[in-house]
């Protein structure tokens, strides 16, 4: 018998049919002599819909009301799916992160899971129960309800499956595994059949959506089985592991990302610890930035571009604006059209031309670079908003369409 973590994404449980077919999956598993743990999203848009209630009352509500407000869309699902599970006979329970005990940091909106009390769960797993656990969630140290940001319910079941040593995860969406690249963009985009942590994990940061980023960060440090497969065909998927079969390409995927801006801060001066100053008070309001340049300005100042969430870009420009005087630059110029594409490969850097390659197709293909960020098994560079999508294109077309 095997201890089986199952996530399902919100397309998965959009509507009573799909809800009813990831009871099916759910079934099928624990009547073949599994555990199993089932995490759940809120029902297809029903997070946004959240949103934008929230947005008729009052826009610049709080961040911990949010939160209290958006935890409830995973509630209704793991409700509903007990539901079905129990129409079929099967024995089970929904329980949201309080009742588990998923505890986490107080950071609202963007919090990060610290422990999971094994007891509920264990309990009902030893009545042989389907355990439906909500997804996105975690209560601090204050009792208060946190989320833990778009995408987080991989990170509940990766988190779920790494606190009770389960054999396997598995992630279900609406595609069938991991691409080389989106195939809503590029339609011949190829599925791999494995794939690295450390290169899904830089596709994941770099904007693929397929999983949350701190969900394969704390499954590549508890080496946990991960699988990512769909929840509508009955197929195998692609395989998350520590090392995978190297094609002849020597990259994993590309990645696109258009939810980013860029700040730069202009006339800053050229002394020692500015740029200590600038991140540090950026983190102190739990602004994460990406890629950082900084060049030397005119008579002994310097500029400093980074880029960011671009939902964090308002609140980010007022920080640096109300420390303008201690920071002491000349002016910020922000960019909210802008977007980033990745290509990602394990040893990457250290094969010659491969970045070269990446570059020449973007200039075949008459697009401006902003900005190169790179890593060492990553390459990344800033355009246009509106280049992207035809940047990945060209870039996916170079490494995969002549082998």
């Amino acid at each position: 018998m095997s201890l089986i973590v199952q996530k399902f994404g919100g397309s998965s449980v959009r509507d009573a049919q799909r809800l009813r077919n990831v009871a099916g999956i759910i079934a099928e598993t624990y009547l073949e002599g599994n555990d199993v743990i089932v995490v759940l999203s809120a029902q297809g848009d029903t997070t946004d819909d959240l949103i934008a209630k929230a947005e008729e009352i009052n826009p610049r509500a709080s961040k911990r009301e949010m939160d209290m407000l958006l935890s409830t869309g995973e509630q209704i699902s793991v409700a509903l799916c007990a539901m079905a599970l129990e129409s079929m006979g099967l024995p089970c329970v929904s329980l949201t992160a309080w009742q588990v005990g998923i505890q986490s940091t107080t950071v609202h909106a963007d919090a990060r899971i610290k422990k999971i009390d094994p007891e509920r769960i264990q309990s009902e797993l030893d009545q042989h129960r389907i355990v439906i656990v909500t997804g996105f969630q975690g209560v601090d140290r204050n009792g208060d309800v946190t989320t833990l940001g778009r995408g987080g319910s991989d990170t509940s079941a990766v988190a779920l499956a790494a606190a009770f040593r389960a054999d396997l995860c598995q992630i279900y969406t609406d595609v069938d595994g991991v691409y080389t690249t989106d195939p809503r963009v590029v339609p011949n985009a190829r599925k791999l059949a494995e794939i690295t942590y450390d290169e899904m994990l830089e596709l994941a940061s770099q904007g693929a959506q397929v999983l949350h980023n701190r969900s394969v960060e704390l499954a590549k440090k508890f080496r946990v089985n991960l699988e990512v497969l769909s929840s509508l065909e009955r197929k195998p998927g692609t395989k998350v592991k520590e090392v995978a079969k190297v094609e002849k390409t020597n990259i994993a995927g590309v990645a696109k990302d258009t939810s980013i801006a860029r700040i730069a801060l202009i006339g800053l001066e050229h002394n020692p610890g500015v740029a200590f100053q600038v991140f540090d008070l950026l983190s102190k309001h739990n602004i994460n930035v990406d890629v950082i340049l900084q060049s030397i300005g005119r008579e002994e100042t310097k500029d400093i571009t980074f880029t960011l969430h671009r939902k964090d870009l308002e609140e980010a420009e007022e920080v640096l604006n109300e420390h303008k005087a201690a920071l002491r630059f000349d002016h910020i110029e922000t960019d909210a059209g802008i977007g980033k594409v990745s290509i990602v490969g394990v040893g990457l850097i250290s094969n010659c031309g491969v970045a070269a390659k990446m570059f020449e197709a973007l200039y075949e293909a008459g697009i401006n670079i902003q900005m190169i960020n790179t890593s060492e098994i990553r390459v990344s560079v800033l355009l246009d908003e509106e280049d992207v999508n035809r940047a990945v294109k060209a870039v996916h077309a170079k490494f995969f369409d002549e082998i």
